[in-house]
Formats: C-alpha cells, structure tokens, sequence
C-alpha cells in the first residue's frame, strides 16, 4: 500500500462533506482509516454522533468516489461509533 495511493484515495473524500455542515469529511475526522490491498480500498468511518442521520449519505459518497479511481475496482465501507455500525457496514462492503 503506498502513501501515493492513500494520498489519492483522500483527495477523492475530499468531495464529501457532511451534508448537516457542509464541511469535507477529511476536515471533520470522520474519515479514520485507509487501507488498499491491490484493486480493494477498506476506509473506515466515525460519524460525529453515534445516532447521526447522514451516516448512509456519507459513507455512500465515499464509496463512490474512492471507486471512481482508476486504481480501484471495489471500496468496502466500515462504520464505527454508530448504533447501526454492524448493519451499515454490511451494507457499504457487499
């Protein structure tokens, strides 16, 4: 995994803001992890409130343009400190 690739992958996110503040994501910290393993991105997520209502907007967002890289066939999306982190998770990585 190259910081070139990581350095990509958060320039994309850049993109996406939280739809309630209208700042980046990467400027809020919701974005918490990257990891690529070849074509395959895992990026995990925290939104700000455990109960937060844009939480599928955000990580929807950041599937699509971590996959709108040529350098990427598939983003998995992993949500923690949401009380439905088990079910969005399983949503944003099939």
């Amino acid at each position: 995994m190259s910081e070139e690739m990581i350095e990509k992958i958060k320039e994309a996110c850049r993109t996406v803001s939280d739809p309630h503040m209208g700042v980046s994501i990467l400027e809020m910290g919701i974005l918490r992890n990257i990891e690529v393993d070849g074509k395959i991105a895992t990026l995990t997520i925290q939104p700000t409130n455990p109960s937060c209502m844009s939480v599928t907007r955000i990580a929807s967002g950041v599937k699509q343009a971590t996959e709108a890289l040529d350098e990427i066939d598939k983003c998995n999306v992993t949500v923690v400190g949401h009380v439905m982190a088990d079910q969005l998770t399983e949503m944003f990585s099939a």
